[in-house]
């Protein structure tokens, strides 16, 4: 009974956001996601200690700020993702605009497959939805919702523009056989990741627990890694899905050491897109949670 509960929530969220007018909807999902934001100490807590670190020269006005756009931000990203059923490869241009793809072109080039490295910046979910409807469809890392109800739903969503997930339990053996046949796999790298799975890193100056996986795939399989990221560009009014230049690796023949400096490269783009658009990244996510042994976690001492 709890799990239709819970589908039939998101359910009816997902469907009245998506008939409503997109300017209605994503005004509407941004005063529910401030409400939220309101209600929930513990993420305004997380936001505040990780602005802290990434810039403590910055005033307390300076940090509202940024949060208030983050909000914004994922109010109008909920709206969007409700309004894949009415984005075609006929409409996308109106609300997505290719910005540097001869980046990716030249990745898709090298004929090794590319992995699309990214992050939670700007509108995620519409990058790679989009992307696809521009004719460049994808396969997406994903974890299962807890409901399966809810996770059809949210992946048929994200999977009918023709990208397809790739989820945990199948990725290293789904993931070399994209690759081989020189697809795409899209990679949010910007969260805190358990020890077994990670090296640290710098992140803000502050060591950061990393994903190994891309650099690990990259190095093995030699495919193309492109940044990619849609934001919102308030000129156009519309999202750019921008792609920077393919990163080139580091092979030095040690792998744990190519797997530590690769790493470090990946997420000093990372870094890069986040100080360029820092009120379009997700500042409420743990991201300095795990520390080197016997360090405590930021978010512990506050």
């Amino acid at each position: 009974m709890r799990e239709w509960i819970e589908y039939a929530a998101v359910w009816i969220i997902l469907k009245g956001l998506g008939v409503l007018p997109r300017a209605l909807a994503r005004s509407l999902a941004a005063g529910v996601v401030r409400i939220f934001y309101a209600l929930l100490p513990g993420l305004r807590r997380i936001a505040e200690v990780n602005l802290r670190i990434a810039f403590p020269e910055w005033t307390d006005a300076q940090r509202k700020a940024v949060v208030r756009g983050m909000l914004r931000n994922l109010g109008w990203m909920a709206a969007e993702f409700a309004r894949f059923p009415k984005y075609s490869k006929g409409n996308i241009e109106q609300i997505v605009v290719l910005d540097g793809h001869e980046n990716f072109l030249e990745g898709q080039r090298r004929g090794k497959g590319v992995l699309y490295l990214t992050g939670h910046i700007g509108a995620w979910e519409l990058s790679s939805f989009a992307h696809a409807l521009y004719g460049f469809p994808l396969h997406y890392m994903a974890r299962r919702i807890d409901n399966p109800r809810i996770d059809a739903l949210v992946n048929g969503y994200r999977c009918s523009s023709g990208n397809r997930p790739i989820f945990k339990n199948e990725s290293a053996r789904v993931m070399l056989k994209v690759l081989k046949e020189a697809g795409t796999i899209g990679i949010l790298a910007d969260q805190n990741t358990m020890p077994e799975e990670a090296v640290f890193v710098d992140f803000f100056g502050k060591q950061a627990s990393t994903t190994t996986g891309i650099a690990r795939v990259a190095l093995h399989t030699d495919a193309a890694v492109v940044p990619g990221y849609a934001v919102w560009d308030e000129s156009r009014r519309k999202y750019r899905l921008r792609f920077e230049t393919p990163v080139e690796l580091v092979r030095t023949g040690d792998t744990e050491r190519d797997v530590l400096e690769n790493t470090q490269k990946f997420t000093k783009v990372i870094e890069e897109i986040v100080r360029e658009y820092p009120e379009q990244w997700v500042w409420v996510h743990g991201r300095w949670n795990t520390r080197p042994k016997g360090e405590p976690s930021p978010y512990d001492s506050q």
